[in-house]
C-alpha cells in the first residue's frame, strides 16, 4: 500500500480501520457542501462503499486515480481526503481534489497535502498538466489554487450538482503545468 509522508501527515489508501474517522470529519454539511459526490448525512454504508471503491481502483494495473486518506500523525487519525483522479497517461493530465474536516481548517494541512500531490503527479506519474475544478463560490479552495500558482482558465457554468445539497454550482477550472511548478 502506497504512502506519502510529510512532516505532519501520512497520505495513504483509505482502509476500514479509519472508517469512523472518515465519517466524523466528512459528515458535516460545512464540509460536504463543497464536495461533488459526498452525500449528507454521511453514514457507515457510504464509508464502506467509498473504501471498497478505493481498494478496487488501487488494484488496477494502470491506476486512473489515487485516493488518499489524510492522517494527522500526532493524532493517528484520518482528518480528510485527497486524490489524483481522471489520470490520462497518454495526454499527461489529471485532476486534483481534496477535503478536510472543519476542525483542521486554516492550519496549513491542505497546503502540505497539495504540495505532495503536485510533486507526486509531476515527478512520479510524469504528468504535464494538473487541473482542479472548484465550485465558484468556494472561496477558500479557490484561494488554495491561486496560492500554488494554478492559472484560472474559466467558469464552467452550472457544471456540478453537489450530492450533499442538491445545489447546482458553477465550477472554476484551474490548471498548473509542470514547467510552472515551483516546489
Amino acid at each position: 500500500m502506497m504512502e506519502i509522508k510529510t512532516k505532519r501527515l501520512i497520505l495513504r489508501q483509505p482502509t476500514m480501520k479509519y472508517a469512523k474517522d472518515l465519517i466524523e470529519n466528512i459528515n458535516n454539511l460545512d464540509v460536504s457542501k463543497w464536495l461533488l459526490v459526498a452525500p449528507y448525512p454521511y453514514t457507515m454504508k457510504d464509508a464502506k462503499w467509498y473504501i471498497n471503491h478505493c481498494e478496487e481502483k488501487a488494484k488496477e494495473k494502470t491506476p486512473t486515480s489515487y485516493e488518499f486518506s489524510i492522517e494527522l500523525k500526532s493524532e493517528k487519525k484520518i482528518i480528510g481526503g485527497c486524490g489524483i483522479s481522471g489520470i490520462d497517461y497518454d495526454q499527461g493530465i489529471a485532476d486534483l481534489g481534496y477535503w478536510l474536516g472543519e476542525k483542521y481548517w486554516r492550519q496549513g494541512i491542505i497546503t502540505e497535502t497539495i504540495n505532495e500531490l503536485i510533486n507526486y503527479s509531476f515527478n512520479k506519474l510524469k504528468l504535464r498538466r494538473l487541473q482542479i475544478p472548484i465550485f465558484s463560490d468556494n472561496i477558500p479552495s479557490n484561494n488554495v489554487a491561486k496560492k500554488f500558482g494554478f492559472t484560472f482558465e474559466g467558469v464552467l457554468r452550472k457544471k456540478a450538482v453537489c450530492k450533499a445539497t442538491g445545489k447546482i454550482h458553477d465550477e472554476n477550472l484551474w490548471s498548473l503545468l509542470k514547467e510552472e511548478w515551483k516546489n
